[in-house]
């Protein structure tokens, strides 16, 4: 390396360090950039509908691995009667809709569906198997696909144990895909859930219509397995919609540690938000770098380490040169390319998303190992650190085409 060459890569690195350290954006900018970062890419959001303990609090629960509290703690009103919960809440993959009340004494639902309408993106409804009374729940489905016959609707069955016989558990293999239903199933179970199934009757409407049975309970309540049937929740919302929901909550399958998944989830959810940043033109220069600090900041908190100034320049000179220039050209790059009349509107704005949210997310997953290796004391290897950040490159451009294709469809 020359000494132009060395001062050059010097420069960058300087830049990038002073970027991540010390973002220089005005908040409103961002908080204008994001807002319109999130209308080219919208949330994809769930419509929960059902009577309040169906168990919809649960299914969020269960999706998410978010714990109860944090759930808890993490609604916020819509309408006088509905609510909403952004998963995660800073950067959020998936916006959950709780409608509550229904089958209350003077509950109208007008305002509610007039609200959730304009924003879901598919229909849940939720019902206890052993109860009995669902009228309202199923009056509210046949207006809503009344109105809405494309929408598809999951309808999903909850509660299962509270049938079981004394002292029996779960079921294994999980049965409740056939029709009939087997022996198996406890004759009570098993005629409520026919009972269920046949009261709602034909649903207007061409979208598809799928019901599962699950039964999602806490570790200390004593079923094994405490989330019985999610993953034949998952599939039935994977079949309904396109937004590959479950890569984006729960990563890979070989994401097994409780803090490589929650950080998983806000790479994620913060690589989408650059994605959308990165489409539009000279504001992603200042706001994806912001973005991307605030998401390292972020995965810092979560590992229990702090990010000053000593920790980014270690994590910056473990990962190298290629990592630096790499970065910095990729931003040069994608922020002239959208520059250019016509072409940058169009192929210049997609290579500026994928971009953007490719290398958010692999500075993610980078930094995961880092603080993940600095949290139980161990050395951090810069070779594997840069290793990390090559191959979630290609990682995080094809989760990005996954998400704009889900979006598209």
């Amino acid at each position: 390396m020359n000494q132009n060459d060395q001062k050059n890569w010097t420069g960058y690195w300087e830049r990038l360090r002073v970027t991540l350290l010390e973002p220089k954006v005005d908040p409103a900018l961002l908080e204008a950039s994001l807002r319109e970062a999130r209308a080219k890419m919208p949330v994809p959001v769930l419509w929960l509908l059902g009577k309040t303990q169906s168990g919809k609090t649960s299914i969020i629960r269960a999706l998410t691995g978010s714990p109860v509290a944090q759930i808890g703690n993490g609604f916020q009103p819509c309408t006088r009667s509905a609510r909403f919960y952004d998963f995660p809440a800073e950067a959020p993959l998936v916006r959950f809709l709780d409608t509550r009340g229904l089958g209350e004494v003077a509950y109208d639902p007008a305002d509610d569906m007039h609200y959730c309408e304009a924003q879901a993106h598919l229909l849940v409804a939720v019902m206890k198997a052993a109860d009995v009374q669902q009228a309202a729940v199923f009056d509210a489905l046949h207006a809503i696909r009344k109105r809405h016959p494309e929408w598809p609707l999951l309808l999903v069955q909850t509660g299962l144990h509270e049938l079981y016989s004394h002292g029996s558990g779960h079921i294994q293999p999980w049965p409740y895909a056939d029709d009939p239903l087997p022996e198996a199933v406890p004759s009570d179970l098993r005629r409520a859930i026919a009972a269920q199934r046949a009261a709602l009757g034909t649903v207007p409407g061409f979208a598809p219509v799928r019901w599962v049975a699950v039964d999602l309970t806490l570790p200390e309540d004593g079923f094994d397995p405490p989330d019985y049937g999610l993953e034949a929740l998952w599939q039935a919302i994977e079949s309904l919609t396109s937004l590959g929901l479950q890569h984006q909550l729960s990563g890979d399958a070989a994401v097994q540690d409780l803090f490589a998944r929650a950080a998983h989830q806000h790479i994620a959810g913060y690589a989408i938000a650059a994605a959308g940043l990165g489409a539009l033109p000279v504001v992603d220069w200042v706001a994806v770098s912001a973005v991307q600090a605030k998401l390292l900041h972020s995965l810092a908190l979560l590992y229990g380490q702090n990010w000053d100034r000593n920790t980014v320049t270690e994590f910056l000179g473990l990962a190298g040169a290629g990592i630096a220039t790499g970065y910095l050209a990729r931003l040069l790059s994608r922020t002239a390319a959208k520059m250019i009349p016509v072409w940058g509107q169009t192929v210049g704005a997609i290579w500026g998303a994928s971009s953007s949210g490719a290398t958010t997310y692999a500075l993610g997953k980078a930094a995961i190992y880092f603080f993940a290796r600095r949290k139980d004391g161990l050395n951090v290897d810069a070779v594997t650190l840069r290793q990390i950040y090559a191959q979630e490159l290609e990682h995080g451009a094809s989760f990005l085409k996954d998400r704009l294709r889900g979006k598209s469809a």
